[in-house]
């Protein structure tokens, strides 16, 4: 069955970025946004445009509507040359590339210590089972972290949160690395994996420096970052495991977190943009220009509330439950990851057969990387041409589902490529070693694949609740990852007979035939399924009453949800 691409324009108001210039009447907001030129029509001209177009009289007397203590906040439309939008393409590429190493990092910590197994088993006699936990209640901790340190990076600034999450992340190897017994290791890890900010500020600073149809290349950079981390691990495992004690899988961990955490101290701004608009008002107000202006967080009777706190903090599992687009999707991208994780207990007793060591055991995962980067070149073109298609045609030109295209025939790997695996990996008898890790590069790129269509269709999907919506699809990657290690070896073990092996990874594949069906029902029928859904239908009536502005204005009474 060929995939044909959903171009109607019925749906419009729903898709990412949509106007409607008859509807609204505005046509000097109309205006505006079709003028406005992006990062995408010359790389080196900043976007400082914005900030000289012509205002509606709405939008004028809306950034400037007095208080009654006098007072006028500062809004985006006033200072957009001051954002993170208009830094010169380089200085974007360069905090993105500390942020791609940032976000290594975090996800290294999740893959190097299944190396350190063997060690901790020997040192504090527990069984292998026990000694997984450690590795499982990090990536338990990590998806509930990455949710609670969100709502600090908006409110206090990325740069400061992402320090504090490395700080912490790198003070807890230590005690990992010198503990006297298995518990201070189980305690530790969870510590670490709760101080994770992960995903939740990465991404965020992407949205803080693009604007949504300008993301495509930048989030494609950070999902490979993300993947690319949990992968590494392995690879740097084998040589820490085959040279070295157990006790540098931690002080190796602590070394690569203190090199990111020195480069984004020392090249990464803050980027932020309610931060970066107070700076711009103290500023205006220090040199007279304008003594009453303030910033948004400057207005604000009050810093965070507990009620506040805990609003954010919920959304994401709201949306999770509420939403079968973020609930299908979030189960997807979750059931993807937690192969991989699968894949780092069953590559030992897979490759094993063939005479590998712990060396090249970790190896073995490179076939796992380069099905990673495969998977990037593959979009890099799609996101060029749809960013094309939309800066002529406009935003209406493509559906949110247009996102999900490439993922129709890319999905399909995941299962084909499990089943492969498991029929290629019973030992040299049947075939040699390089066929499952053929397979297992075709995994990885299905597994990219998911991640990367999934974020980027629900950005499209829900706009300024995007953050809730990936934080769903986050927190089930990591959840689900952290419980897979704890089931990885038993399955392998204990699934069948003489081909043991071969029907654990049968069993995945099936399941991830399942599980991918979802990705086909979305492609043809999400604009229906979107109509139905209270967050994308209050995100599409504030895009037609704000004409195309930013999707930041959308009014917190407007919230479908009392979340």
């Amino acid at each position: 069955m060929t995939a044909t691409e959903p171009t109607t324009q019925d749906d419009a108001p729903v898709n990412q970025g949509t106007f409607d210039e008859k509807k609204s009447g505005k046509t000097d907001d109309a205006l505006r946004n079709l003028t406005r030129r992006s990062e995408s029509d010359d790389p080196f001209t900043q976007q400082a445009e914005h900030a000289s177009q012509p205002t509606s009289e709405s939008d004028t007397d809306l950034s400037k509507k007095e208080r009654s203590d006098g007072k006028r906040e500062l809004t985006e439309d006033d200072c957009y040359d001051k954002l993170g939008f208009c830094f010169p393409w380089y200085k974007k590429w360069t905090i993105l590339t500390v942020v791609f190493m940032v976000q290594m990092s975090m996800n290294f910590n999740t893959g190097v210590y299944s190396d350190a197994l063997t060690g901790i088993e020997n040192e504090f006699n527990v069984s292998a089972q026990a000694a997984r936990v450690g590795q499982m209640i990090f990536l338990v901790a990590y998806a509930f972290g990455c949710e609670l340190w969100a709502p600090w990076s908006e409110e206090f600034g990325r740069w400061p949160i992402m320090q504090l999450s490395l700080f912490l992340v790198n003070i807890w190897q230590i005690p990992c690395a010198l503990a006297p017994n298995f518990g201070t290791i189980v305690v530790c890890r969870f510590l670490g994996g709760l101080s994770s900010a992960g995903g939740s500020v990465t991404l965020g600073m992407t949205a803080d420096m693009w604007e949504i149809d300008d993301q495509g290349f930048a989030v494609a950079y950070v999902v490979l970052s993300s993947v690319g981390g949990s992968t590494i691990g392995p690879v740097f495992g084998g040589f820490i495991g085959q040279y070295l004690t157990w006790p540098w899988v931690f002080w190796v961990q602590l070394i690569v977190g203190g090199f990111t955490q020195a480069l984004h101290f020392l090249l990464v701004p803050e980027t932020r943009s309610t931060i970066l608009l107070d700076r711009e008002a103290k500023r205006r107000r220090k040199s007279g220009e304008d003594p009453n202006i303030y910033g948004p967080n400057e207005l604000k009777e009050s810093r965070l509330s507990v009620k506040e706190i805990l609003r954010i903090w919920r959304r994401p599992f709201e949306m999770f439950i509420r939403e079968p687009i973020v609930l299908c999707l979030s189960l997807l991208s979750g059931f993807s990851d937690a192969l991989i994780f699968t894949f780092t207990e069953s590559f030992t007793l897979v490759f094993d057969q063939w005479g590998f060591n712990t060396l090249t055991n970790g190896l073995a995962f490179c076939a796992i990387l380069i099905g990673y980067i495969i998977a990037y070149l593959i979009f890099l073109p799609d996101i060029w041409r749809q960013r094309q298609i939309r800066k002529k045609e406009g935003n209406a030109a493509r559906l949110a589902e247009r996102r999900l295209l490439l993922l129709l025939f890319l999905a399909p790997l995941e299962p084909i490529g499990l089943l492969g695996f498991a029929w290629t990996s019973i030992g040299p008898a049947y075939a040699p070693w390089i066929a499952p890790m053929i397979f297992a590069c075709l995994i990885a790129i299905a597994n990219y694949a998911i991640y990367m269509a999934t974020i980027d269709y629900m950005v499209a999907a829900y706009g300024v609740y995007s953050a809730s919506a990936t934080g769903g699809n986050g927190f089930a990657r990591d959840f689900l990852a952290g419980i897979a290690t704890m089931y990885a070896t038993p399955l392998y073990e204990n699934i069948g007979g003489k081909f043991h092996l071969a029907w654990g990874s049968t069993l995945l594949g099936c399941i991830a035939a399942l599980v991918a069906i979802p990705i086909y029902v979305f492609y043809w029928k999400g604009p229906e399924i979107r109509r139905r859904s209270k967050f994308a239908q209050t995100l599409a009536a504030d895009r037609e009453r704000h004409a195309g502005r930013r999707a930041s204005q959308i009014r917190r009474e407007s919230q479908p949800y009392p979340v």
